[in-house]
């Protein structure tokens, strides 16, 4: 029987390195941990969700695939009721780049390179770059994936040798430059044109808090706009 995991999710697992323990926090439907244990990718899944719902669908698919007795269901707010040093990959999935943020920061002891993050934001991935840098995180590997006419990064992320990064960076990151996704020419295209219309927009506000964020946005603008006249000269 087949998991019905989605591109975005196996593009997660595929991401994720062979270990002992993951941690998927923001189980939802508990796919990827029992994709993953099927697998053999691990051999533990901590699948912890806020919701007690999705918890009980998890817990129901993980009987139901024959798993359950390798997961543990875990309601928590992040890693609040997780322990630290239980697993070795965390997995942070369909959320906003403002709550793995938030999720991250209330979880300092994560700044070790015993721990591998595997992170898919739904939003605000700049953000998140640009944060994931300041602390110091390296981002190791970045794919893309498209879902519903969207397309979406995965990355896999350890602490150290971690640097900021420029604003042009924080849309596409050095990782994704590396990896030669057929997907990166498209995503390029996009983001360019999301900071055209930013750019634009914020020229033409009278708000200061606007205007004060317009430096940030054209040195954005204009690094990608560099990064994408290489792309069609190559």
């Amino acid at each position: 029987m087949r998991v019905p995991i989605g591109t975005r999710l196996r593009a997660c697992a595929d991401l994720v390195p062979t270990c002992d323990t993951v941690a998927d926090v923001g189980t939802d439907h508990g796919y990827l941990g029992i994709c993953l244990l099927r697998e053999g990718r691990c051999s533990r899944v901590l699948a912890a969700d806020l919701r007690e719902k999705p918890l009980a669908s998890a817990k129901a698919n993980a009987i139901r695939f024959g798993v359950a007795d390798r997961m543990e269901f875990i309601q928590s707010d992040g890693l609040h009721n997780i322990k630290p040093g239980g697993f070795q990959v965390l997995v942070l999935a369909g959320m906003g780049g403002d709550l793995i943020t938030r999720i991250l920061q209330d979880a300092p002891w994560l700044r070790s390179p015993d721990y591998t993050l595997i992170l898919q934001p739904q939003s605000a991935a700049n953000d998140l770059r640009r944060w994931l840098g300041e602390i110091g995180y390296r981002i190791e590997r970045e794919r893309l994936i498209r879902d519903g006419g969207f397309l979406y990064s995965v990355m896999s992320v350890i602490y150290g040798q971690g640097r900021a990064l420029s604003p042009g960076e924080q849309y596409v990151s050095p990782a994704l430059r590396r990896e030669g996704d057929p997907l990166y020419a498209d995503y390029l295209a996009r983001v360019l044109r999301a900071l055209e219309r930013t750019v634009s927009g914020i020229s033409q506000s009278v708000d200061p808090a606007d205007l004060s964020r317009l430096g940030y946005f054209r040195a954005a603008l204009d690094e990608v706009r560099t990064l994408s006249e290489k792309e069609q000269i190559q």
